[in-house]
């Protein structure tokens, strides 16, 4: 027993000895790893040694084309820190490091909460830095994300202390830090942005460059995200306030105050609103640090020939659409529908045209016209141009290109709502009576797009539109049917992309701007995976493509202009799209191989100024580019849908008259008497008055018939039984009409109400009948084709009150008309 006791106290003395060993060892070597860090660290003497950066240099597609670097020779003037606003001073405190007087070198609270921030991520993505450890890190270190580094930041940082005044570090600071395009230091930063010294700054252009420390590409006042840097700047200066640096009743004068950004200065750079759209993207992806001074090698999809094509023809293009039309921008992009490789992008005419006047307005911040990239950040209706996928959506439901629709003025009301009902009409102002959806679509007949909608339903059609690729449209609820019109917003190169997907008869490619990204010692940091995706059958984009191909088919819509739309050797498709209010102009088409887009109109959302009968701005510059375009691209025909079985329904076997078995006589109705919406090539409905649409779609129907189809009184005449359970009511009550209603549905009313409506039918009335909220106030036979009615009630009003008018004819068929009135309220 002693002996195992004393075996047992050896055992843990040696146990001692060795962790006691062990801790010396890890203290050694921590002591030995520092005195290392600290012995090869610089002088903080040494100023003037500046580190040693590589640009990042974007090539385009075949790797021999520069079209930018994004960091050049660096532009800087030291000031003197006494000549450095006091305004600069604070809002640089207020964004960076408003304890930066009070406190060490470090901040031991920050680096926790990066630090704790870091394990949860997994890697550094947070450093916790006083200004004098960013002052450190920039003149000293490289941009690399390690604690060793992030150790030698903090020693640096601690000797700048031990040796610099706070004052000589702010200035020291204020005069080393990169602030984007190539200007270090505050001056460079004043004189790039605004055009002025640092002396001149205001308040608020110290709080914008102030904003640009964070990220300076990010938040450049000429890439894409204006928005943020303001709002960036906005918190700075309400920071300012809390500090004391700026009294409170001069927050909102120094907010709201405008600011006039200098031309954007970007030495050489080609495609620039293509670069500038892949310099955010390796921003996002790889940091700013290292964009800007890691030496990557970026490969793009850029086809530089394609390029000088697409920049002279938008150029020339929105010449010509200035002097038509009033239209002073435009934009394009050329994307391979096979890879998804974007080979051409124009964002605007010119990136370096002066700004709008209207933007330059007192109290508003004055942006440069070109700069806005229209190709990726605008959000324009598209007209039309949505149809393609709504006609697509239909005949992925059943119906088919031989479905006939009556183009015919009519009223939607799909809230049950006349008040906010809609009656569309064609561009031209004319209605042409029954079409083939296949023409609807390929003359782009705006009153049968928004039936093509209803048939086809929102939900599918906004699901179709999102698997193609479109992701701005999320708003249901605020479109409507006219969406199919151009009721959405959209981006360009999201729609091309989409086209791109019709091209590829339904395989999505992920729309891509680079090939490769490498490191500084050629090590590959990414490389093109082509991603795909089935979104949907390929039949059905066949058919559309089937239909925007045909040059016989589109030729009434274009006219003299048709040859614009034809390529000798070459399958094209096309559809183009105007908004209704001539804001914005579209045309994208698209063969096997290539897929352009091209929007034309103003940025400032002004209209274009229509020319005759429609504005032809965008489908010039689409048709030049192309053109060029396909001189060195070998034929390839699209592949062709397989053959379309037809449905034996009327409207869907391509006729409008329709006879029916045990019918008396031949019937013209809208295509909804012959078909549910949810199951066209199911059977009939039983009672089509059902479905919301039918009444005003049957009703513009049979008005059309009794002016266009000869002996209509003959037609429609029902049968004591009809197949799919029709009664005679049902079959009838398109033949009721109600007209000159009052008083108007909504409006205010007073005693006595005065009822009007004149009702008539072909084959005859039989009896009338009228309620008022719920309780029949006049009931009456009649024995005419047309009756003016008339009617006082001299009653109690409600607040609000339902009026029921019915109808029977001789045959038994009951059409019902329902408006809403108010009873005007009494004054006090």
């Amino acid at each position: 027993m002693r002996r195992n006791n004393r075996r047992g106290r050896r055992t843990a003395t040696h146990i001692a000895e060795g962790v006691v060993i062990v801790g010396g060892c890890a203290l050694i070597a921590t002591a030995i790893y520092l005195a290392f860090i600290i012995t090869n660290l610089p002088s903080p003497d040494e100023f003037n040694a500046t580190q040693i950066n590589q640009s990042t240099k974007i090539y385009d597609r075949t790797g021999a084309i520069l079209l930018y670097e994004v960091h050049g020779d660096q532009k800087r003037t030291v000031v003197a820190f006494d000549m450095i606003p006091q305004a600069v001073k604070d809002a640089t405190l207020a964004a960076e490091d408003a304890s930066f007087y009070s406190e060490p070198a470090f901040n031991w609270k920050g680096i926790l909460r990066a630090l704790i921030a870091n394990i949860r991520e997994g890697r550094i993505t947070q450093g916790g830095s006083t200004i004098t450890q960013q002052l450190a890190k920039t003149v000293f270190l490289s941009p690399e994300r390690t604690v060793t580094r992030k150790l030698k930041e903090l020693v640096l940082a601690i000797q700048l202390e031990s040796k610099y005044s706070k004052d000589e570090i702010l200035g020291f600071y204020l005069n080393q830090i990169p602030f984007g395009s190539n200007a270090y230091g505050i001056e460079a930063a004043s004189q790039t942005y605004f055009s002025k010294p640092v002396t001149e700054l205001s308040a608020a252009e110290a709080a914008t460059i102030a904003s640009l420390i964070k990220a300076p590409s990010y938040y450049s006042p000429w890439g894409t995200h204006l928005s943020e840097l303001l709002s960036r700047k906005d918190r700075i200066l309400d920071r300012m306030v809390e500090l004391g640096n700026i009294p409170e009743e001069k927050r909102g004068v120094v907010k709201s105050e405008a600011l006039v950004f200098a031309p954007p200065s970007l030495g050489t750079i080609k495609a620039p609103h293509f670069v500038l759209a892949v310099k955010d993207y390796l921003v996002a992806r790889y940091g700013e640090e290292l964009v800007t001074n890691g030496g990557l090698k970026v490969i793009t999809t850029l086809d530089w020939k394609l390029q000088e094509i697409a920049e002279q023809t938008v150029l020339a293009g929105v010449k010509r659409n200035t002097e038509l039309y009033q239209s002073h921008n435009g934009a394009l992009v050329a994307q391979d529908p096979k890879t998804g490789q974007v080979l051409a992008l124009v964002g605007s005419k010119d990136y370096f045209s002066s700004p709008e006047p209207a933007k330059c307005t007192p109290g508003a911040t004055c942006m440069f016209e070109g700069n806005f990239n229209v190709a990726t950040q605008g959000l324009r209706q598209p007209g039309s141009a949505l149809k393609p996928f709504v006609y697509m959506s239909a005949f992925q439901k059943g119906y088919a290109p031989s479905t006939q629709l009556f183009d015919v003025l009519t009223e939607f009301d799909v809230r049950n709502d006349p008040a906010t009902s809609y009656q569309p009409h064609n561009f031209d102002n004319l209605f042409r009576g029954p079409v083939p959806m296949a023409q609807a679509l390929a003359q782009s007949m705006n009153v049968l797009a928004v039936k093509t909608l209803y048939l086809a339903g929102m939900d599918r059609v906004l699901k179709n539109l999102a698997s193609f690729g479109i992701s701005t449209l999320t708003e249901k609820w605020r479109y409507g049917l006219s969406l199919t019109l151009g009721g959405g917003e959209v981006k360009l190169n999201e729609l091309v992309n989409a086209y791109g997907t019709l091209a590829q008869d339904g395989i999505r490619h992920d729309q891509v701007f680079i090939l490769s990204v490498s490191d500084v010692h050629n090590t590959p940091l990414e490389v093109y995976e082509d991603h795909t995706e089935r979104v949907i059958e390929p039949q059905y984009p066949r058919l559309i493509t089937d239909i925007l191909k045909s040059q016989e088919l589109r030729a009434p819509l274009y006219q003299s202009s048709l040859p614009l739309t034809i390529f000798p050797g070459h399958e094209v498709a096309l559809k183009t799209g105007t908004t209704e209010d001539y804001r914005d102009a579209w045309a994208i088409g698209y063969t096997p191989s290539l897929v352009v887009g091209v929007w034309a109109g103003n940025n400032n959302n002004k209209p274009m100024v229509r020319q005759g009968s429609s504005i032809l701005a965008a489908v010039p510059i689409w048709s030049a580019f192309l053109t060029k375009a396909l001189v060195d691209r070998p034929s390839e025909p699209f592949t062709p849908p397989e053959p379309v079985l037809a449905s034996e329904k009327p409207m869907l076997n391509g006729s409008y008259v329709a006879t029916l078995p045990n019918s008396a006589s031949p019937q013209v109705h809208t295509i909804l008497y012959y078909v549910d919406r949810e199951n066209p090539l199911g059977p009939m409905p039983e009672n089509p008055a059902t479905d919301s649409q039918f009444q005003n779609w049957e009703a513009s129907v049979v008005s059309w018939a009794r002016s266009n189809v000869v002996g209509f009184a003959g037609y429609n005449i029902p049968t004591s039984a009809r197949t799919a359970g029709d009664t005679p009511g049902n079959v009838t009550v398109g033949d009721i009409r109600f007209d000159e209603m009052r008083p108007i549905n909504g409006s205010y009313v007073t005693t006595p109400l005065n009822i009007q409506v004149f009702i008539s039918s072909d084959i005859g009335l039989q009896s009338i009948e009228v309620s008022l909220n719920g309780v029949v106030i006049n009931s009456f036979g009649i024995t005419t084709m047309q009756y003016r009615y008339t009617y006082s009630y001299a009653g109690k009003l409600e607040a609000q009150n339902t009026i029921r008018v019915s109808a029977r004819n001789t045959l038994g068929g009951v059409n019902t008309k329902t408006f809403v009135v108010y009873k005007t309220p009494t004054r006090p």
